[in-house]
């Protein structure tokens, strides 16, 4: 008896034999309405209608107002250069890395091959925003020549910063890198997951649900629009991993 229970025993699927599985890890793609992220999971199989999972994922937020536009200049200076897509008056990327643990309930199992199981799933657990200021590429002119300088927002060029006229495009990501300021916050999201396949050990499910990030204090993500210390989003995740 002792032996039997470091283990979880999966109910018989239909003309198949029993499978003996421990742990599940994942890959995850998460699309939501204000940005994505790339994640991983190692869970524990405790049943075969619930595992208890440990996740990792890193991502993007964005503010719900941001809307990317192209004049499409074109610099006849030394580079001839042309115009990069741009935010206007955006002031910060946000980039969110969240840890956190999660619990996978399943409804029944699967009774014939290339059924669908349904489920449902719930985490939560920490989140380390991270912003990166957020540099344009302005217009300046000297008498008939046009400079080019690469600038963030500032009180002080914000005549500038704000006027779509003056906005050559959006900069290189190199930019800021070395100005990168923390927001901490948590997280939580639940949702409904589907599973289909006609092979036990491999993973495929699609999962739909809603999200919130919750950080301490408002995200400076836009100068003239309103920035929350909150994200509330609907997602879709795609998953593939497998059973061992």
């Amino acid at each position: 008896m002792a032996a039997f229970g470091q283990y979880t025993i999966l109910p018989k699927p239909i003309g198949e034999e029993s499978l003996v599985y421990e742990q599940e890890k994942m890959l995850e793609v998460r699309f939501h309405s204000n940005g994505f992220s790339l994640g991983y999971s190692v869970g524990r199989i405790e049943t075969w209608y619930r595992t208890r999972f440990y996740y990792f994922d890193i991502g993007a937020l964005k503010n719900p107002k941001e809307h990317s536009q192209n004049f499409k200049f074109f610099n006849t200076g030394f580079f001839n250069e042309s115009s990069k897509p741009f935010v206007y008056g955006k002031q910060n990327r946000l980039y969110t890395i969240r840890a956190g643990l999660g619990t996978k309930r399943l409804f029944s199992e699967k009774a014939r091959k290339k059924s669908i199981i349904v489920g449902w799933s719930y985490e939560y657990g920490f989140t380390l925003g991270i912003l990166k200021p957020y540099y344009l590429k302005l217009r300046n002119w000297a008498d008939v020549d046009q400079e080019i300088t690469v600038e963030k927002y500032s009180e002080e060029n914000a005549d500038r910063f704000l006027d779509e006229s003056s906005i050559f495009g959006g900069a290189e990501f190199r930019y800021g890198l070395d100005e990168l300021k923390i927001r901490p916050g948590i997280h939580g999201k639940a949702g409904m997951n589907f599973s289909w396949g006609d092979n036990e050990r491999l993973i495929k499910a699609i999962e739909v649900g809603v999200m919130l990030d919750l950080f301490l204090g408002k995200v400076p993500i836009m100068v003239l629009e309103k920035n929350n210390p909150y994200f509330l989003n609907v997602y879709i995740t795609l998953q593939i991993g497998k059973r061992s």
